[in-house]
């Protein structure tokens, strides 16, 4: 009732994915014309990639050679740890070190899933870091089978880091990715052969990383705070 009355007399109404707007429309019958959609923003890094990797292959003893997989996030079953677990158990590659960055209350579920899987050696759950920045600074491909966001800033902050970015399209960050990055569902496991293609071929893997690398720098705080302000300014001059 609240929501609906606040959306109802707000003068504009402002949705960060265009998955959010449809959402406002069908749940409120909101006017399309009152609602603008700005993406969300992020700030751009630049951090030493020999540096991030020493420091967390000393911590982790990885493999220079092993290809990374990373995953951040906390509340694990909406934000598909367990989807994680099952597409990395199904990847038929030896070479892969894969990370799950987040707090979790009920963490050993997902210890006891990872030995069910037999993907326990493969994967190390850090908890909460400080720190996700070197790891999205080592990482090549990044997995968030999230059940739902309206537009999870982690993939944007894994595309700025020279990452390969697959999501769900319950995610409002998917409509910045090309659709061969988008799985359908948590449990749409048609990626994986997507991500062993791209482990087995360099240039295709290097190719995406830098694509989303640049792409990510037309999403910065600043860009979001200046179309926001635009956005609010109009209100007020009316």
């Amino acid at each position: 009732f609240i929501e609906k009355r606040c959306f109802k007399n707000a003068k504009r109404i402002i949705a960060n994915s265009n998955m959010i707007k449809r959402q406002i429309i069908d749940t409120y019958e909101i006017d399309p014309k009152k609602i603008d959609v700005v993406y969300n923003g992020v700030e751009p890094k630049k951090l030493d990639y020999d540096v991030s990797f020493r420091k967390l292959s000393q911590e982790f003893d990885i493999n220079n050679k092993a290809k990374i997989l990373l995953f951040v996030g906390s509340g694990y079953k909406r934000k598909g740890v367990k989807e994680f677990l099952h597409i990395i158990s199904k990847l038929k590659m030896d070479n892969i070190q894969a990370f799950v960055i987040g707090k979790e209350k009920n963490i050993k579920y997902y210890h006891q899933l990872a030995k069910k899987l037999k993907v326990d050696s493969k994967i190390v759950f850090t908890g909460a870091r400080e720190d996700a920045d070197d790891f999205y600074n080592i990482s090549d491909i990044f997995v968030f089978p999230t059940h739902y966001e309206p537009f999870s800033n982690v993939v944007l902050e894994a595309m700025s880091f020279n990452n390969a970015v697959f999501t769900t399209k319950q995610n409002g960050a998917h409509e910045i990715l090309q659709d061969d990055y988008v799985m359908q569902s948590p449990t749409d496991y048609s990626i994986v052969k997507k991500i062993e293609l791209l482990l087995e071929s360099p240039e295709a893997l290097t190719l995406i990383k830098d694509q989303n690398r640049l792409k990510s720098q037309h999403f910065s705080i600043k860009k979001n705070m200046q179309k926001t302000l635009e956005i609010i300014n109009g209100v007020m001059n009316d």
